[in-house]
Order: C-alpha cells, then sequence, then structure tokens
C-alpha cells in the first residue's frame, strides 16, 4: 500500500502523527504513527527502523536533527469540519467567515427555507430534519467544531445532548446566562459528568461586547480560531489535495509542504499546496510573492522530469524562500517572514 492511501485510510479519532526526513542520504523517507506506534514506513529496513524512539520525542510542527538528518514532525489534523445546529440570522456570517477560513461547513435546521438560505450563503452541505435525526448521523471526531444558535433553549438542549459525547474540537452555545443554566441543569439531570458540562463554550464566543448578528459570528470564530490553534497540529494533506493525489489518472506534480517558517509568514508548518504538470495548483501556502516562486520552481522540476518513469523515486528538496530581501522590500509586498517548503515529486 502506498503513502497516501495509508494516510486515506487512518483512523482519524486516534492521534496519527507523520515524520519525513527532509535532507540527507534518506531524504524522502517517512514514517507514520497512530496512538504512539509505528503504523508504517516507506522503507522497513531505513533510517526510521533506526531512529523511530528518537522521531517519537520530537517536537510537532517542527524540525528535528537525529542522526544528522534533519526530520519534519507532524501531529496530523484532517479536513476541519463545523457543524452549526440552527440557520437563523447569527448563522449566516457565521458560514461566510468560516468558508473564508477554511472549515467545511453543514448546517442543520427543521425549516427548509432557512436550510436554502445557509446553502445560499456559502454552506457546503444543509439538512433539513429535526436536530437530533440530522445529528445522530454525524458522528464527529477531533476536527469538527460544533455551533448551536438554535431559536429555544428545547433545541438547544437536543442538540447539546446529541453532541456532547461525540469526538470534536470544539462545542459553544449561544444564549443568556439563564437559558445556558438551564440546558446545564437538563444535561446534568441525564447524567452527564461536570467536567463535560464545563467543556462547553457558553455563552459562546469571546466577550468583544458583539451586538449584531455580523459582530457575534467574528467573537464566534475568534474563539474557535483561538481553540483550534491552541494545538500545533497540521491540517494534514487536505482533502482536495488527496483526491488528485489518489486519482489514478493524475500525472507527475510536486507537492510542497511548509516545514519551518520565522517571521510573520503567513502560514504555518504542514500547509501543503500541489503543483500539478497541467499548471493547476490545488490548496495554498499562503499566497503572494512566496506562493508565486515556489510554484514557478516547482513548475520548473516538473518540465524537466520530461519521459521519466520513476519520478516518484526521485529525493525532495528544500527551498529557502525569505520574504524581508531587498527585492521583497522593493516590490511593495514585503511581509517580514522567512519559509523553508520541502519539494517533493509524486
Amino acid at each position: 500500500m502506498n503513502f497516501y492511501d495509508v494516510i486515506s485510510e487512518l483512523n482519524i479519532n486516534l492521534e496519527n502523527r507523520l515524520f519525513t526526513v527532509c535532507e540527507g542520504d534518506h531524504a524522502g523517507e517517512k514514517m507514520i504513527v497512530s496512538a504512539g506506534e509505528p503504523a508504517w514506513m516507506s522503507n522497513d529496513a531505513g533510517f526510521f527502523s533506526l531512529h523511530a524512539a528518537e522521531a517519537l520525542s520530537a517536537k510537532d510542527g517542527s524540525l528535528t536533527l537525529i542522526d544528522g538528518q534533519r526530520v519534519f514532525a507532524e501531529l496530523l489534523g484532517n479536513e476541519k469540519k463545523m457543524v452549526i445546529c440552527g440557520a437563523g440570522h447569527v448563522s449566516m456570517p457565521v458560514i461566510e467567515i468560516a468558508k473564508m477560513l477554511g472549515f467545511r461547513v453543514t448546517a442543520i435546521d427543521d425549516r427548509e427555507q432557512f436550510v436554502q438560505n445557509a446553502l445560499d450563503h456559502g454552506a457546503d452541505e444543509g439538512i433539513c430534519r429535526s436536530f437530533g435525526e440530522a445529528l445522530a448521523g454525524i458522528p464527529g471526531d477531533p476536527d469538527t467544531f460544533f455551533i448551536i444558535v438554535t431559536r429555544g433553549h428545547m433545541s438547544d438542549s437536543e442538540c447539546l445532548l446529541s453532541i456532547v459525547n461525540k469526538p470534536h474540537a470544539y462545542v459553544g452555545m449561544i444564549g443568556s446566562r439563564r437559558k445556558v443554566g438551564l440546558v446545564k441543569q437538563m444535561l446534568a439531570d441525564n447524567g452527564i459528568s461536570r467536567d463535560v458540562i464545563d467543556s462547553v463554550h457558553t455563552p459562546i464566543g469571546l466577550d468583544i461586547g458583539a451586538e449584531t448578528p455580523e459582530e457575534i459570528a467574528v467573537a464566534i470564530l475568534a474563539e474557535i480560531i483561538e481553540v483550534k490553534n491552541k494545538t500545533r497540529k497540521s491540517d494534514g494533506i487536505p482533502a482536495d489535495i488527496m483526491k488528485v493525489l489518489l486519482s489514478d489518472e493524475r500525472g507527475p506534480a510536486v507537492l510542497a509542504t511548509i516545514i519551518s517558517k520565522q517571521g510573520s509568514s503567513p502560514r504555518a508548518a504542514g500547509t501543503r499546496m500541489l503543483v500539478g504538470g497541467d499548471g493547476t495548483i490545488t490548496g495554498t501556502i499562503g499566497g503572494g510573492c512566496a506562493e508565486a516562486t515556489v510554484m514557478l520552481y516547482a513548475s520548473e522540476v516538473i518540465r524537466n522530469l520530461g519521459e521519466k518513469e520513476n519520478h516518484g523515486t526521485l529525493k525532495p528538496v528544500i527551498m529557502h524562500v525569505d520574504m524581508t530581501g531587498k527585492d521583497v522590500a522593493e516590490s511593495g509586498m514585503i511581509c517580514g517572514g522567512a519559509i523553508e517548503v520541502l519539494l517533493e515529486v509524486v
């Protein structure tokens, strides 16, 4: 089984880590660790067969020197998903901002016209059923963010009772302190532990004095960003990139992964972009001059492959992109950072 098939079949409810040798004699070798145990190695008799224990002690989202080789360690996340219970006026700006931030958004409501409005505002999926029935079909996982913004505390209670025992990254519920108190008491009466009840973010959102639906949406998403970024979990290989990589019809491509950053570069280590031989770009490593530089170099690499059939065995290279230099500053696009990008022919 190849690397991308293994990644696609990982149990997303377990802690999954990926280690990649970035340069040196073993450049390109990979190891996947699931639930603390090595689950797959690209070379069973290679680098990680000797150095798995050292790799496991590496800090996620960082480069670690092991036996003279630089190794990138990352805690793999998955596609970030947002489930919004209730498709009223607050939910519309929440959907719009969440889509800007890269979430896959599902909106649930028992009113057909409200679900259609959510879809019109950019939701990826709309479910028009009772909240309990709809949530029964959503398993949740450590990268799912649940938002409860229904029209009444009875519906809030139904949603929260269904959600709290699902795997999740975040659960937030809107409401007055009285309404929140009633719902929390209902959970306690149903045997939900106090620790679980207290983990619910309610009243939802950061306290920024928000009043309008748009301001409330900003407060909610700001809190979700704060929770999301407390872990050093990467986005793994995003679903749109995985779809291309698993296609039998694709040609050679270059997978670009940020493996280190300094200063104010816009995207974190672990962010990925795929450059196809036909010029298509899937994903982003932050846009601007840095991304354009990587795209041009990756395209040149693909052109130089020619008809080589063993392109998948070529060793990766590290590209240094400095966004603090004089040329960048004179272009007016300076952002004050620098990144190292691992380029792998796939």
